[in-house]
């Protein structure tokens, strides 16, 4: 298969040695790159009994067929390995420019092991490998260590951790750009506990390409295509703030804790707000014209907002803004900064916030933390990220573990991994990928039920008539079937707003042409998605290895509770009909109560496979 180097670069953080592994052939024409190879190496890997933060977790760092091509939307790699918080494999994606230049690099991905006695760096330049002392960068912010790396490597790249990462804070992340995150699983950590400050990377390869003459046609008519488009043309000028105030008036913005779904003063915190008031530029990521990511300035009490950290996206609008019933945009954006800055995840931050908001006004805390207080929540993050008092104790247990201690049941995670900022009662098909997802909460799996509303939605996929978006019933289907179209999405490592999944902007066609020009490999819409479907399978198998059942899936008792007012009010997930729709979705997808089964694994080629999971307790 072209398209690939067929070879990861492999570190050995203990004994200080790097070598090479070459998966087998037969590998990418099951899984493609990314997600699928990342997730078949950390089985092969990574022991179920592995601590996430002990020397024999593994990191990955992967890309796809497509990397390095300049082509619009893939400009992303993806990060890999056991959570902290859930204790089984899990994957973060993350745009820039890093994964370029991985993807030029002659590596179609890097395999950290082991743990460094002293702080280190990893610099892969120009084809060239080598460890690095990293003790003067340990403790410095991202963005500190980012300007002295590339000072040092010009034209590098650069994935580095902050002191939230160094400090293993359990809702740390890794930072590319200053501004890009690899955020929900807790990685940072896993990089700190590995004493592995950064990876730099220069490429300096073409990538090669079955059709290379064909592929540049099919790269420029996919850029044409996707700018063709007035809402794409809006995505670029408002970014995904620019959702913030119709999900308000939809009833399904995240607000004071999921208690609520209708902000009344999302307009102060919405995209065209920000556009107004403090955007000062618009960044991009590799090879892409739609220039979506948000650039800031402002000042908080006296506090400095720079440009170099970007700007927050809707995620963290409403994870800092709505959900902790702050209207504030300037704190909101310092609160971002300071989560780039330091390496946290802002949805984490965001949630761990709310929670301590609402512990407060119940008199659980014996510090007032006021809804709304922007100081509050500056004062907060900063105190996660340092893992001072309170916060400390979270930062190493995760909020899902803090709350159970306390015996706080409206902590609003799933499988360890706080929820993302959309509502599943006015999206109740998310709200089962919520729920079932190996990964714990994340919004970037399947389909989001808004999606559904057109007259055909996907007609190629055989989805031919819209659905409402508060229907329960049939809904694992759907489920089933575009989280596979997602995990081949996450196989390329495309971005998944440019890869429209429903609609008349639905471009798969365009994308298996672009494979096909690059690897050489033509699928069928059947053959993609079962490849989607095969790789998703491998999270879940691992997830049964680690001691993950079907009765482990569900939602946060909260979200079976209506909502009091808005366009969504009165409409909570009924329990019994979510159990039902769960058999469901596992009838389909052909597991049991432990995971797939040997004879799924073997309809997917997954023999090898096969006998992996115990089906006992």
């Amino acid at each position: 298969m072209r398209g690939i180097y067929g070879r990861y670069l492999e570190v050995d953080l203990t004994r200080g040695e790097l070598g090479e592994r070459e998966p087998p052939a037969r590998w990418y024409e099951l899984h493609l790159g990314g997600r699928g190879i990342a997730a078949r190496l950390l089985l092969e890997l990574v022991p179920p009994d592995a601590d996430p933060l002990g020397p024999e977790n593994v990191l990955i760092f992967a890309t796809g067929p497509l990397q390095g091509t300049g082509l619009a939307g893939a400009g992303r790699h993806v990060v890999a390995g056991k959570s902290p918080k859930t204790n089984s494999i899990s994957d973060s994606y993350a745009g820039g420019f890093f994964g370029h230049e991985l993807g030029r690099s002659g590596y179609d991905g890097i395999i950290v092991r082991g743990q460094a006695e002293s702080p280190v760096y990893l610099l892969l330049y120009q084809g060239k490998a080598e460890l690095r002392g990293a003790e003067d960068l340990w403790g410095k912010s991202t963005g500190e260590a980012e300007e002295l790396l590339q000072q040092r490597h010009p034209g590098a790249r650069v994935a580095v951790i902050g002191p939230a990462g160094e400090n293993r804070v359990l809702q740390a992340c890794v930072i590319h750009d200053k501004t890009r995150a690899a955020g929900r699983p807790g990685f940072g950590a896993v990089m700190g506990a590995k004493r592995l400050k950064a990876i730099v990377v220069k490429g300096h390869r073409e990538k090669p390409l079955a059709d290379p003459e064909g592929f540049a046609r099919a790269r420029a008519a996919f850029a044409k295509d996707l700018m063709s488009s007035e809402g794409m043309q809006a995505f670029g000028r408002y970014g995904t703030a620019r959702g913030l105030t119709w999900l308000s008036e939809q009833g399904i913005l995240p607000t004071e804790n999921f208690r609520e779904g209708v902000f009344d003063r999302a307009d102060d915190i919405g995209g065209e707000r920000m556009a107004e008031a403090i955007l000062v530029d618009r960044d991009t990521c590799a090879g892409c014209p739609v220039r979506c990511k948000r650039v800031v300035r402002t000042d908080f009490r006296g506090r400095s907002v720079l440009p170099e950290y970007g700007g927050p996206e809707y995620e963290t609008l409403a994870a800092f803004g709505s959900l902790c019933r702050c209207s504030d945009l300037r704190a909101i954006a310092l609160a971002n900064q300071l989560c780039n800055a330091y390496g946290l995840d802002t949805i984490s931050a965001g949630v761990f916030v709310a929670t301590l908001m609402e512990a407060s006004e119940r008199g659980l805390l014996a510090e007032r933390v006021p809804w709304g207080d922007p100081e509050a929540i500056v004062t907060w993050v900063e105190r996660l990220a340092r893992r001072e008092g309170l916060a400390g104790e979270i930062a190493e247990r995760g909020l899902a573990k803090w709350a159970e201690e306390r015996g706080i049941d409206f902590a609003m995670v799933i499988k360890g991994v706080e929820l993302p900022m959309h509502e599943p009662r006015g999206k109740v098909g998310l709200g089962l990928s919520y729920a079932i997802s190996p990964r714990g909460a994340t919004h970037l799996e399947g389909m989001h039920d808004t999606m559904l509303e057109g007259e055909a939605p996907t007609p190629e996929l055989g989805v031919t008539r819209g659905m409402d978006r508060f229907q329960l019933r049939g809904k694992a289907e759907l489920a089933v079937l575009y989280e596979n179209l997602r995990s081949f999405t996450n196989s390329l490592v495309m971005c998944v707003f440019t890869t429209n999944m429903t609609g008349s902007r639905y471009n798969y066609p365009q994308l298996r042409e672009l494979l096909q020009c690059a690897t050489g490999v033509e699928l069928t819409p059947e053959e993609m998605l079962r490849i989607g479907e095969r790789n998703y399978n491998l999270l879940r198998l691992y997830a049964g290895l680690v001691g993950y059942r079907k009765g482990d899936d569900g939602l946060p008792a909260r979200l079976h509770q209506p909502l009091p007012r808005g366009a969504s009010a009165g409409r909570p997930i009924d329990p019994v009909q979510f159990r039902e729709e769960i058999e469901e979705y596992y009838r389909l997808r052909g597991w049991d109560d432990f995971g797939p089964t040997d004879g799924r694994l073997r309809q997917l080629g997954l023999d090898d496979l096969v006998g992996r999971l115990p089906r006992h307790d």
